[in-house]
């Protein structure tokens, strides 16, 4: 099937790096073509995307990544999620009178932890120095940058927030007491003295590769920017969506005592293909059972821009992010029944639920001696809160813009809206990384004055019933929504994809891959094609609403799939064109890359030769 597209599907044989932001694809291409690999190229477009996208993701926040090295063809899961402080508690914020986790503020900081897992990455299957790597993020935050749209609108969204409560960030995002126009030339100079100082630290240990490294974890870990972090959650108290002032509750310690970790990854065969994602603390898993539940399925008979498929997928997503709700928790405190999830038996019983009829009902599976409750709220019925217009409710990565009011819609629902980052690099020799940088958004708690960037609250996503798996506990895993994914084609590495979204990512890059595998689309083609989502899911974000029967769909279906929608009982919500899904993904088979990236928010772009 043949579809115009925006821009050319990218194709070489040396090297391909796509993102998120065209600035850090082209951090990561420049390291391949200075004779670094796929997980150098990674790691420095990782860090330039944290500054050059810092409503998006920053240095505090957290990174999920799969790799598979061209010599041993094992996928294997980097989880650089940072679990909750020591000290963060069901009872301890209680005792607060806090009955959600805020979704701002320091109350749900985690330990920062995608630094270790980019030092962890670079060390084991990189070959450059810190040095090499770091070079373009700390030129891009001295020599500046230019600011995109999506960056302004999220400061002035939040300027009464930062002018009245998180003044530490005014020096940085609003120079003057002024939001910074798009496409001026920004610059973050204190978090270019943070990695200047941290490369002096790891260089005194002299010039072994390996060593630097393990100096600049130490650094970051138990050294000055754990302190700096310590002394602020301990000596500054934060407004956050509670509508109250608090402390932080991270630590040194907790610092100290977490290293991001290897793991092996999940994965479920599908066509001719195998699918790999992270476990159970992120929602991987969900994109599996979506496929497993779509085996049932004539997907390659399916218009896909046609009523059926359109009801047929997200139908499935509906059970399968009902699962994600009751079951899916840290695996290293609960216990998650992923093989009963994934199985053939089971799906074969969810599938049988799947109607011509769009279901109003979040329906959850039933294992005997697994999961908890469901605990939610209606859209809309949360009370309005101190600062409700300056504090996003979490990370709401869809802008819902109509047709007809598109301009002026994006610059007003914009304010305030965080979303994620992604990246996929593959080199000549076939090496694969796939990694979801995520939090530390500008948005999430104000910055550190001495190091230039704030703190992830992504532990926002934790329940405060300790009866559900996802429950706060100290020290756990907060389930998070980042989720890159990684497949063979045929028994080999063939790709690596993703996309932002919060509860949206399995559901985007989900119908890229199965445009690309099903309706022989290629890959720009697969990520362009008109997209869709639903909110009949529990939002991992605060305060945790669900939209019970809607399906969001952009631009390009006819009135004809939206009329036999709406038929089939769907509350439609439509959005203007190019609103929704920032999809990337880079493949290669034999000798030939290719790689791909959403011309959506025209920030995204795909590169190689």
């Amino acid at each position: 099937m043949s579809q115009f597209t925006t821009r050319p599907e990218i194709a070489g044989t040396f090297g391909v790096c796509t993102s998120t932001h065209w600035l850090a694809s082209a951090a990561g291409m420049g390291i391949l073509e200075r004779g670094g690999n796929a997980f150098d190229a990674a790691v420095a477009c990782g860090f330039a995307l944290q500054v050059v996208e810092p409503h998006n993701n920053g240095p505090g926040g957290e990174v999920p990544i799969m790799l598979c090295p061209a010599d041993s063809n094992k996928v294997t899961v980097i989880c650089g999620q940072g679990p909750a402080p020591a000290a963060a508690s069901i009872d301890k914020l209680h005792a607060l009178g806090v009955g959600i986790m805020p979704g701002t503020g320091l109350l749900s900081a985690v330990v920062p932890g995608a630094f270790d897992a980019w030092m962890l990455m670079l060390r084991d299957y990189g070959t450059l120095h810190i040095r090499d790597v770091l070079a373009p993020a700390i030129g891009y935050a001295r020599n500046g940058y230019p600011l995109a749209d999506a960056t302004c609108a999220v400061v002035e969204g939040i300027r009464p927030l930062l002018l009245e409560e998180w003044t530490t960030s005014v020096p940085i995002y609003l120079p003057g007491g002024e939001t910074p126009s798009a496409g001026s030339l920004f610059r973050n100079d204190r978090l270019a003295d943070t990695y200047i100082k941290l490369l002096r630290e790891a260089e005194s240990v002299g010039s072994d590769r390996e060593a630097q490294i393990e100096a600049a974890r130490h650094a970051w870990y138990k050294g000055f920017v754990a302190d700096a972090i310590d002394v602020f959650c301990r000596s500054t108290q934060v407004m956050d969506t509670s509508g109250q002032r608090h402390f932080g509750l991270l630590c040194a310690d907790d610092l100290g005592q977490w290293q991001a970790s290897k793991e092996s990854p999940v994965s479920l065969d599908y066509e001719n293909y195998r699918v790999f994602k992270t476990g159970p603390w992120g929602q991987g898993p969900v994109f599996l059972q979506q496929l497993a539940l779509l085996k049932g399925f004539d997907i390659s008979a399916m218009d896909p821009r046609g009523a059926e498929f359109v009801h047929t997928v997200t139908e499935c997503a509906k059970l399968a992010f009902a699962d994600r709700e009751a079951f899916y928790g840290d695996p290293n405190f609960v216990d998650v029944p992923l093989e009963t999830l994934l199985s053939r038996r089971y799906n074969d019983a969810r599938r049988a639920l799947v109607s011509e009829d769009a279901s109003v009902e979040l329906r959850p599976g039933v294992i005997d001696g697994f999961g908890g409750p469901l605990n939610y709220r209606a859209a809309g019925s949360t009370q309005d809160i101190a600062y409700a217009d300056a504090l996003s409710y979490g990370e709401p990565t869809a802008v819902n813009v109509s047709a007809n009011d598109h301009n002026g819609a994006v610059e007003r629902l914009r304010a305030s809206r965080g979303d994620t980052c992604h990246l996929d690099v593959i080199d000549a020799q076939g090496n694969m990384v796939a990694a979801t940088p995520s939090g530390g958004w500008l948005q999430a708690s104000p910055v550190i004055p001495t190091l230039g960037w704030g703190l992830s609250a992504r532990g926002e996503m934790f329940s405060l019933d300790a009866a559900t798996p996802a429950s706060l506990a100290p020290r756990k895993r907060p389930r998070t929504t980042l989720t890159p994914s990684l497949a063979f084609r045929d028994g080999e590495p063939y790709m690596v994809f993703g996309t932002p979204g919060g509860d949206q990512q399995d559901q985007w890059s989900l119908h890229a891959f199965l445009h690309h595998v099903h309706h022989d689309l290629n890959l720009q083609a697969s990520i362009e094609a008109p997209e869709f989502h639903t909110k009949h899911v529990i939002d991992s974000f605060f305060p945790r609403e669900t939209r019970l029967g809607h399906l969001a769909v952009e631009g390009g279906f006819t009135e004809q799939t939206l009329t036999e929608l709406k038929r089939r009982g769907h509350e439609l919500e439509i959005y203007g064109d190019w609103t929704l899904g920032y999809v990337s993904a880079a493949s290669r088979e034999r000798d030939l890359l290719k790689a791909a990236a959403s011309p959506r928010f025209m920030m995204g772009y795909a590169l190689g030769r």
